[in-house]
Order: structure tokens, then sequence, then C-alpha cells
């Protein structure tokens, strides 16, 4: 379906900032060499530029790959802006980030896992 991450298995984000000039075939470039990572996995690839008020999405949807952009007409996102690499964030960390929100909620309560032995 034309869209639709709501079953992507990873969620990634290239920190730092990407030229929204790019199109389609310059971001899977990006993921493909820069990062090294699999555009055909089911995996969506998030980009932001210097204004912060845009952002691309990649997702290859098995026939294709389809490309999503947003333009938000009132404030800003909180995009990661230390160096250039692509991270991995969770489906929390992505509805923080587009609410216009820092993905690194520093007051957040964290899952906690105890250990087995």
């Amino acid at each position: 379906m034309l869209g639709d991450i709501s079953h992507v298995e990873n969620i990634y984000i290239r920190t730092g900032y990407t030229d929204m000039r790019k199109q389609l075939n310059g971001l899977v470039d990006i993921i493909l060499y820069n990062f090294k990572l699999d555009p055909y996995s089911n995996s969506v690839f998030l980009f932001c530029g210097r204004r912060a008020d845009r952002i691309k999405a990649v997702h290859y949807e098995g026939d294709g790959f389809c490309l999503l952009y947003k333009r938000y007409e009132s404030g800003r996102l909180q995009w990661p802006r230390t160096g250039e690499e692509a991270k991995q964030i969770s489906e929390q960390q992505l509805r923080w980030l587009l609410e216009g929100l820092n993905p690194e909620q520093p007051k957040a309560v964290q899952k906690w896992h105890p250990h087995k032995d």
C-alpha cells in the first residue's frame, strides 16, 4: 500500500543535515554507500534539511520505492544534528520526533528488563 510504514522492522534517521533537493535516487545512494544499509529491507529511512521544517522518508514496498515528503507549516523538528550517521530509533521516538519533540526524551521512563541468569 502506498506509503504504509506501519509494519516496518527498522526506522533509521540520518542525523545532521540532508540536501532536500535530493530525490529518490540520491537518497537511496546515501543509504547504500554512506551508511552501508540495505534500502530494500523492510525499513524506513528519514532525512531532514537545514531548516528542520521538511522531512523525506524512503521505504521499499516490495514492488518499488515510495518517497514521502512532509512540509510543516508551523514549527520545526528537533532533529539530531550531531554527525552524519544512520541512527536507529524506535516507533515511540519517531512519534516524538514528528510531534516536534526531542526523540531522546531525558525524562521518559525507560523500559527495564530483569537479568535472566
